[in-house]
């Protein structure tokens, strides 16, 4: 039999209402030991990892939690900053300014949290956290904009592992997905723009979107459709023609054919095509992290350079951008608008 906690206050605050921005998580510390334990309860996640359990573990137990953790390690150290993980950052900035955007809205009842999929703060932790403090509303959103079932469906299977072992299910509203939204549409827009002003307009914008196997897709995911989606109305908003922008899927692990143009290819080909100056963003990615900062910023920038390119800039993901906040904010006020008191 299941044993159950209960986590709430002895009175619920019955106006009050929480909003959870969930994102993948971040090792404590740029060293093996933390990395190896981030990497062992990330990839131990069966929506992460589709191979049977039992070979999986004897694989990620031997070879890949004995070298990965200190590959991975040295990566983290290249991007690591006074304050920590640039993730870890950028969620806590998100959450305090999505705080004070709501508040400046008007929004008096809303308690804004950060929690990881993976690592601390972890989702168990922030809502019990938060029933404590009498709130069993809460308003999910999973910081992804592209739906997969390998990052926002596992978000969603956390949650109900959580709420299995309450006494009191709080009520849960959630975000799927946010891939074609006119707030988060314009908030790529004006960043970009906003790169061109400062830096100037390179001679292709290049969309890299974290990659993915092409059997999840193949089984039903909507993940490819979705960042098709975003790229094609990012540069409608930006009025590019097909010759001005591209698209591509990074991150590639394993032999198994993943989702194509893998990034790498793209970088090494575009000098050979006459594109010597480059943009590259990655709309699929709330904040900067591992992957932007240092897979993107500097692995494929050190390849395009040595392909023959000649100008590589990085557009940084969308952070705590203000219109990022404000795209925040009103997901809010059109999920949850009977939630809300002003």
């Amino acid at each position: 039999m299941a044993k159950y906690t209960n986590h709430f206050a002895s009175h619920t605050n019955t106006d009050a209402f929480g909003v959870v921005l969930v994102n993948l998580g971040t090792p404590s510390a740029p060293d093996a030991a933390s990395v190896r334990k981030f990497l062992r309860q990330f990839l131990s996640d069966t929506r992460v990892v589709e191979l049977p359990k039992w070979l999986w573990q004897f694989i990620l137990n031997g070879a890949v939690l004995l070298v990965r953790p200190g590959k991975s390690a040295k990566a983290y150290q290249k991007i690591w900053t006074e304050n920590g993980s640039p993730l870890m950052v950028n969620s806590l900035s998100q959450a305090e300014k999505l705080k004070h955007q709501l508040a400046q809205m008007s929004v008096t009842n809303a308690h804004i949290a950060c929690a990881m999929r993976y690592g601390e703060p972890s989702i168990d932790h922030v809502i019990r956290q938060l029933g404590s403090r009498g709130i069993d509303r809460l308003f999910i959103v999973p910081m992804y904009p592209q739906y997969s079932g390998s990052t926002t469906g596992s978000v969603f299977d956390e949650i109900s592992n959580v709420a299995r072992t309450l006494r009191r299910v709080p009520s849960i509203r959630f975000v799927n997905r946010y891939c074609n939204s006119i707030h988060y549409i314009d908030s790529l827009r004006t960043s970009v723009l906003e790169h061109w002003q400062n830096h100037g307009r390179a001679q292709k914008l290049v969309m890299s979107f974290h990659g993915l196997p092409k059997t999840f897709c193949e089984k039903g995911d909507p993940y490819y459709d979705d960042c098709v989606q975003t790229a094609a109305l990012l540069a409608e908003a930006l009025s590019l023609s097909s010759n001005d922008w591209t698209m591509c899927f990074q991150s590639r692990v394993g032999r198994q054919q993943w989702l194509e143009p893998y990034t790498e290819d793209v970088m090494a080909a575009l000098p050979k095509q006459g594109a010597k100056a480059i943009d590259v963003i990655c709309p699929g990615f709330s904040v900067d992290c591992l992957e932007t900062l240092e897979e993107v910023n500097i692995g494929y920038r050190k390849l395009f350079l040595d392909s023959g390119g000649q100008t590589f800039r990085y557009i940084a993901c969308l952070n705590d951008h203000p219109a990022h906040v404000n795209m925040l904010a009103q997901i809010v006020l059109e999920s949850v608008p009977d939630w809300i008191q002003n």
